[in-house]
């Protein structure tokens, strides 16, 4: 596949770049497109730059979730070296990143993601699993084609080149037409009924002290899950989830609204629910991302395997 063209850009006498967004790029959010660029920059500090209005899009200021557009113009100021923060990951956690690929070619990396590693670092975070997959496959274009929430483990995937990207973005934002179809497991508290259940409920974002919340509201954004019974034990149900948005924390609000919060969810879970599961010895939000289908040249499916931890509540769950 070739290369895309490099960005049209421009730079002044003060060291601030201008970058004229193309096709391949739109669809991008903000934040990973500068992490793109400035190489090394921590997350945290490239957050800082977009909250200050250092950097700007068609002059004006940017959420980090902004999506590009074609024609965008971005204003980059110069970063400097001590704003760059050499990544070290532990050998331990590559093995882990190196036994997760599910599936390679020339344009994807498909991973099982291990629960409790964020996809990207932040302020309170050294790493995530971006970085250790760059020191993994260093100059090779590396980028998360989406994302999963820190403790949710399962199917992730990453493109190798701007065209991928750019295709696997355009597909997400058609997600619930058939184009890309996602679809989890979740241990749930209660009796989920039989049949087929379908969450239409939108979902709105709150400010929570910089902890992400979410809550179902008239004023959110729009927000589909289906939910059907796989499994039925003694107070809890397992639940097969595929989703129609890719919303913050929907499969978890969307639960919970229904009575039926997920097992070991600390945000919007039962207390007591979680306690018993803990017994059991379940130690992280019970969701997993297990199928993904990616159209591409052709429809590719891939699955991911519950971990032996989750695994092993599924065995000894009382019936």
């Amino acid at each position: 596949m070739p290369a895309s063209p490099p960005p049209t850009q421009t730079a002044d006498n003060t060291g601030v770049i201008t970058v004229e967004v193309d096709a391949d790029q739109a669809g991008q959010r903000i934040d990973n497109f500068l992490l793109g660029r400035l190489k090394g920059v921590p997350r945290s500090h490239i957050y800082r730059l977009l909250r200050s209005g250092r950097v700007r899009v068609n002059k004006g200021r940017k959420k980090p979730d902004y999506r590009l557009q074609a024609g965008d113009s971005v204003r980059i100021p110069p970063v400097h070296a001590a704003d760059r923060t050499p990544v070290s990951v532990p050998e331990i956690l590559l093995q882990t990143l190196r036994e997760s690929i599910l599936l390679e070619d020339e344009n994807l990396l498909v991973l099982n993601k291990p629960s409790g590693l964020a996809v990207h670092g932040g302020s309170e975070l050294r790493f995530g699993l971006i970085d250790g997959m760059r020191l993994l496959y260093p100059g090779q274009f590396l980028e998360l084609a989406h994302r999963l929430d820190r403790q949710t483990s399962g199917c992730l995937v990453l493109a190798k080149n701007r065209e991928t990207l750019s295709r696997l973005h355009d597909a997400l934002r058609r997600q619930g037409q058939g184009e890309i179809e996602k679809t989890y497991l979740a241990l749930v508290r209660g009796d989920w009924q039989e049949g087929i259940t379908t969450v239409d409920a939108p979902l709105q974002k709150l400010p929570r002290g910089g902890e992400h919340m979410v809550e179902v509201s008239d004023g959110g954004q729009h927000a589909v899950s289906h939910f059907s019974l796989l499994r039925r034990f003694r107070d809890a149900s397992l639940v097969q989830v595929q989703i129609d948005t890719g919303r913050t924390h929907q499969i978890r609000v969307h639960a919970a609204s229904c009575g039926h919060p997920l097992a070991g969810d600390p945000k919007y879970g039962d207390t007591e629910f979680n306690r018993r599961m803990k017994r059991l010895g379940l130690r992280r939000l019970f969701l997993h991302a297990s199928r993904i289908v990616l159209p591409l040249d052709k429809k590719i499916r891939i699955d991911a395997p519950l971990d032996e931890a989750l695994q092993r509540i599924l065995d000894i769950l009382p019936r």
